[in-house]
């Protein structure tokens, strides 16, 4: 079973639908129980950092995310604002993130830089492998995906970085490590990649 994790942020339904139509087991739920129970996690999000912090936080959800992902190794994927909470800390609201990941979240900044490109990055952008992960799929062409987002995360270790892409300068746009996988663009969104990556995590990752 996979279970979305419903914190009050995020297109949850989207991504559920995705999973459903590929038959897999698949629900949205807010409930420790049913997380503990999960085989697998999806943690979306759009929005505020520190609102997200704060409602996982409200809804007890923090402690059994942690026993699933750091004791039990439970497969977790992020997506977009969920994939930047698996980091330590964030520019926008000042406030701890899970701190799976030796990673920050950034705000894009391009003061001082000849070309000035709008915030947030929004549309499609092509993602370059760096440490594929083995459930990652064999596309035939270059991968690219959809992303909206105003900030970025920076990995401590390149080792952690299962992709990046470019807007202005180099950024994370897909992380991983052992269990934990996650990505700033929406698969839900990017049409036949990016469904194909969200069915090989939910039916490969063991």
């Amino acid at each position: 079973m996979v279970i979305i994790v419903d914190y009050g942020m995020g297109n949850l339904r989207s991504i559920l639908y995705k999973l459903q139509k590929f038959n897999i087991e698949s629900a949205i739920s807010s409930s420790p129980g049913d997380i503990e129970k999960a085989d697998k996690l999806v943690l979306p999000g759009v929005g505020h950092f520190a609102k997200a912090m704060e409602n996982l936080d409200s809804r007890g959800l923090i402690p059994v995310l942690n026993k699933k992902v750091l004791e039990d190794k439970t497969p977790v994927m992020g997506i977009c604002l969920g994939v930047q909470l698996f980091t330590k800390s964030s520019e926008e609201g000042g406030v701890p993130g899970l701190g799976w990941i030796d990673a920050v979240t950034k705000r894009f900044d391009f003061s001082g830089m000849t070309e000035q490109l709008p915030v947030p990055h929004v549309g499609w952008n092509k993602v370059i492998v760096r440490n594929k992960p083995p459930f990652w799929p064999d596309f035939r062409e270059a991968q690219h995906f959809y992303f909206t987002h105003s900030y970025y995360i920076s990995c401590s270790s390149q080792e952690n970085v299962a992709g990046f892409s470019f807007y202005g300068h180099e950024f994370v746009s897909s992380l991983w490590k052992e269990n934990i996988f996650g990505t700033q663009f929406h698969p839900e969104k990017s049409h036949r990649d990016g469904f194909e990556l969200l069915k090989c995590f939910a039916e490969e990752v063991k």
